[in-house]
């Protein structure tokens, strides 16, 4: 019990709170090291995230759950945990939420303690690391939520096809083996051979660009324009910025001398045409 309440809440996502026993023996309940960067402090590396109150209601129950149901899936069991924590009443709920909340006040003291030993190279590749997993998280969410939606699968290409088509009679016993030899049998087909693929390929690639079109417009109907590709950004007219003042240095060459006279002004025009007649 002890050895599971100290994992992470990470790895019990991925199986919804609840690891077989066969999970239990492969896992090592030891927070990833930031990629590049090894840490001398005195705990060995960042503390281990606290699990929350429904995890830890998960990890006690399953044992429980697990025997009274031992043909059910693990999927099963984590739907039946899930729906059992909902029926409690927070007054039950309230232990396991308490020994979160402690937990993670005791996690916040010891990572700060564990920031302050780090050197600079170090905090920042926390940060990057840190930064990533945001990302990756993200680009997960992103890609169920348009999963869920209905967005249409991406074109594939010709070699995709012929994988697809031959791969459970290739040669090879792990995926990467069979996946080399099929590219191998690929690059042996003459253009004849290959050009059956390539037109399935097209017509995919039509395909595509049709169901796009109608998700698109689905999207936009029900309003979510931010899904769409290639959006045209509204841009704004560019305002005109006036010159300062009348005066311009734009030269006039006379027609009679050839000579380069700066052109005046509205404003000087009359002042010469004085000193022209003054002069006469």
């Amino acid at each position: 019990m002890a050895t599971l309440i100290s994992c992470g809440p990470g790895f019990f996502a991925k199986t919804l709170g609840l690891l077989s026993s066969r999970s239990l023996a492969r896992c090592t309940c030891v927070c990833p090291a930031v990629r590049g960067v090894s840490f001398s402090t005195s705990s060995g590396g960042p503390p281990k995230r606290p699990l929350t109150g429904y995890l830890r209601y998960a990890v006690q129950q399953r044992p429980a759950v697990a025997k009274q149901y031992p043909d059910v899936r693990i999927v099963e069991i984590t739907k039946k945990i899930a729906q059992e924590w909902r029926l409690l009443s927070p007054e039950q709920k309230k232990p396991y939420q308490e020994a979160a909340l402690a937990a993670r006040e005791v996690y916040k003291e010891e990572m700060t303690i564990f920031k302050e030993q780090l050197t600079l190279a170090q905090a920042t590749a926390l940060k990057e690391e840190k930064r990533q997993k945001v990302a990756r998280r993200r680009a997960i969410r992103k890609k169920r939520e348009l999963t869920m939606l209905g967005k249409p699968k991406r074109p594939r290409s010709a070699f995709n096809i012929f994988m697809s088509e031959h791969f459970q009679e290739a040669t090879g016993e792990s995926m990467q083996s069979k996946m080399k030899n099929l590219f191998e049998d690929w690059s042996k087909l003459r253009i004849s051979q290959k050009q059956v693929y390539m037109q399935l390929a097209e017509d995919d690639k039509i395909r595509y660009k049709n169901e796009m079109k109608s998700w698109e417009e689905h999207m936009v109907e029900v309003g979510r324009e931010d899904l769409i590709r290639n959006r045209k950004k509204k841009t704004k007219p560019k305002k005109s910025v006036k010159a300062k003042g009348n005066k311009t240095n734009t030269k006039v060459v006379s027609e009679s001398k050839g000579t380069e006279t700066p052109a005046s002004s509205p404003g000087t025009g009359k002042s010469a045409s004085r000193a022209k007649k003054a002069e006469e």
